[in-house]
């Protein structure tokens, strides 16, 4: 089925497939307002998680921020690598998804909150409030078919987030495991250049948001079986973290041009 691609390398066709084969009939057929209930918890997780980090941080133990951003970096990755090769594991492992990504949102927000309290106060919330109006102005340019999920958008998607996740791969192991930090992805890079790719890569996210929708409902409509909700609301939930993440470089590199 061509229209079912996705930008979002957690959702693919053949896993959506192969589940609606083995257990549809067993256990139920998924839905729109299943997966969208399942997102909402794991939305509760990353904010319990980012709550946790952020009183740590205020509360005097500010040092270990990185410690829990490097637990959020590579404890979601392997659990969202476990969540894609073992799509019936979701319903267990994408709450620890939620909380680990809790974990990294809540410390960077954190440190960056307090880095611009007097530069940019208020950055985290509006990084949180333009993250919830990009995601809301999507999804209604989606359900009105403003934008629609066109084979040509899916292609320029798809084959953009496959790029921008191997950059940014390689750039968490330079940093974590050489120290090397490459400017274009360093949050206090406020060039020109550096802020046009921010909003080059906010836009590809935002577009993953229309392709993440689309296949959830094509799921639900093609009697995927029930599981396939968590495994959807964890796909949604990466995109929206990634979003959030790029929102807030991008709000702190204008903090930092005012400094």
């Amino acid at each position: 089925m061509a229209f079912f691609q996705s930008g979002n390398p957690t959702l693919s066709q053949k896993i959506f497939d192969k589940s609606r084969t083995i257990e549809g009939q067993m256990n139920g057929t998924m839905t729109v307002r299943g997966t969208i209930n399942k997102f909402g918890f794991l939305l509760f997780m990353v904010v319990a998680g980012a709550a946790y980090t952020w009183h740590l941080f205020y509360t005097g133990n500010p040092s270990a921020m990185y410690t829990y951003i490097l637990i959020g970096v590579f404890g979601g990755m392997a659990t969202g690598i476990a969540i894609a090769i073992k799509p019936n594991w979701a319903k267990f492992l994408a709450p620890a998804y939620g909380v680990l990504q809790g974990f990294f949102v809540g410390a960077v927000s954190a440190v960056l909150n307090q880095a611009f309290a007097k530069s940019y106060p208020g950055l985290v919330m509006q990084a949180v409030a333009l993250t919830f109006a990009v995601a809301f102005a999507m999804f209604l340019l989606y359900n009105f078919r403003i934008i629609k999920p066109t084979q040509r958008l899916k292609s320029i998607v798809i084959t953009g987030t496959l790029g921008i996740a191997i950059f940014y791969f390689i750039d968490v192991i330079l940093f974590y495991v050489f120290h090397i930090d490459i400017p274009l992805t360093s949050w206090s890079n406020h060039s020109v250049i550096a802020i046009g790719f921010s909003l080059l890569v906010i836009c590809l996210a935002s577009l993953n948001l229309i392709l993440d929708f689309e296949r959830i409902e094509v799921g639900a409509d093609m009697g995927a079986p029930k599981q396939m909700e968590w495994y959807g609301a964890f796909g949604l939930l990466v995109t929206l973290v990634w979003l959030y993440i790029e929102i807030l470089k991008l709000l702190s590199r204008f903090a930092n041009s005012r400094n």
